[in-house]
């Protein structure tokens, strides 16, 4: 992942922290076994800077794992962040089935049986594990942005695709800093992570501590859910996040519009935003995907230009509702339509040659799959590579849908096509170009679809 939150400062309490651990003032105490797996592996130190409610700044601090926690022996100038599920109650959860796996365990090793009947003990284990594991799961519960409390589960299931995370997911140093803070209700600014006892190095300086981000295998399920947002990068004058199908890129009216990329966005950087509206551009509320947005009016106005300009160049992946070679369509190409709002549905557009505004998209087709509907049923799909040169409304969904483009809606469209329950719009921007406001260099981001 690449880190939510500038590092400087916290690398900064990172080093004083490393400082007190080599003087004894603060003790890094084992609270659990030892895993033998582990046992000369270093640990990682995280630094958590925020502001409280009165605008004073503090200092959390935190080690990965449970086996684990950092101790002062006297008065200490940090708040330390402990586990967010001790290790008892991960051995409490795991006793039930520890005794019959480790059995399982030793007749599958021993080799002594017939290979169909260790067949039937290896499935019979993992089933077990999983058991365990998912029981594991179920304590884990995370302070997020805004207040609100949501579950492991609850968590993988919008950003794991409902599927168990590895073991050990919760207990990073991000996630405890987060929920630490979050509890308080303090607004992070600053956070950073670093191995300890850094490696050859007799004495620890921030000059060469070597910062870590947190992981893409743990942190990338859980800190989305908590921060809001999915970060893929930040500076002093821009962010670029993945936007979640689902999620308005500006509030809309009333208060259950309000939830946005925007609203999350000023709400995580609080006075660091210095516009009302820092989102460069917008994307459907049920399309995913790339979106930028900007921290200075400096960076937003540069942007915008670019934009007017033609200079950023976008790529989207759908995926449509059927094969498309069977209508004739080559395997790659562009279309001009002409599209205006329908004033008596919107926000419906509509052909209009005279008065419709000219829409340019470049397509090129990559493949034909099966794909697999929320009820179980399996059909015919087409995935397509879309490059818009303009920026019309429901530009990419009309080139899909509409008979003067290729007759065929992308999957779960809930204006041109059909959606199932438990579908989404099968339509994200994947791919985004431009050059960065500050330093002037052209600077491309990817990510891929979930889909």
């Amino acid at each position: 992942m690449f880190p939510p939150f500038p590092q400087e400062k916290a690398a900064e309490i990172l080093e004083k922290l490393i400082e007190s651990l080599d003087n004894g003032s603060i003790l890094l105490e084992q609270t659990a076994r030892p895993s033998t797996e582990r046992k000369d592996q270093p640990v990682m130190l995280g630094a958590l800077v925020c502001k409280d409610a009165d605008g004073r700044e503090v200092s959390i601090v935190t080690s990965s794992g449970n086996a684990k926690k950092l101790k002062a022996c006297n008065d200490s100038q940090f708040q330390f962040a402990d586990s967010i599920v001790s290790s008892k109650e991960i051995e409490d959860a795991l006793a039930e089935n520890d005794g019959k796996i480790h059995e399982l365990t030793f007749i599958i090793d021993s080799g002594q049986r017939e290979e169909n009947e260790l067949q039937l003990l290896r499935k019979e284990r993992l089933e077990l594990c999983s058991r365990s594991l998912e029981k594991v799961h179920s304590l884990y519960q995370f302070h997020c942005i805004g207040g609100k409390i949501r579950s492991l589960k609850e968590i993988c299931r919008v950003f794991n695709k409902g599927k168990l995370p590895p073991t050990g997911t919760g207990d990073c140093c991000a996630p405890k800093l987060l929920d630490y803070a979050f509890s308080h209700g303090f607004s992070p600014i600053s956070m950073a992570e670093v191995p300890y006892p850094p490696s050859g190095k007799s004495k620890s300086t921030l000059s060469y501590l070597p910062l870590a981000t947190p992981c893409d295998e743990r942190c990338g399920i859980i800190l989305p859910a908590m921060l809001g947002l999915k970060i893929l990068y930040q500076d002093n004058s821009i962010c670029v996040v993945n936007k979640q199908s689902g999620l308005l890129s500006v509030p809309g009216r009333g208060l259950k519009k309000a939830d946005s990329v925007e609203t999350r966005f000023r709400m995580l950087f609080g006075d660091k935003v210095e516009i009302r509206q820092p989102a460069v551009h917008r994307l459907d509320m049920e399309t995913s995907g790339l979106m930028i947005l900007a921290f200075t009016k400096e960076a937003h106005r540069n942007l915008n230009r670019q934009f007017e300009e033609k200079r950023v160049h976008k790529e989207y992946i759908a995926l449509l509702d059927g094969i498309l070679q069977k209508k004739g369509i080559a395997p790659q190409g562009q279309m001009e339509l002409f599209f205006r709002l329908d004033i008596d549905n919107r926000p419906h557009q509509i052909w209009d040659a005279e008065k419709g505004k000219s829409a340019i998209t470049q397509w090129e087709i990559l493949d034909v799959e099966r794909y697999k509907a929320p009820d179980g049923s399996v059909r015919n799909a087409t995935r397509v590579l879309f490059t818009p040169h303009t920026g019309r409304t429901h530009q990419l969904r009309l080139a899909s849908a509409d008979s003067h483009g290729f007759g065929i809606p992308i999957i779960g469209d809930t204006l041109y096509g059909t959606c199932a329950e438990g579908e989404r719009l099968m339509l994200h921007a994947r791919k985004i170009s431009f050059f960065h406001p500050v330093s002037g260099k052209e600077i491309t981001f990817e990510c891929e679809p979930d889909f």
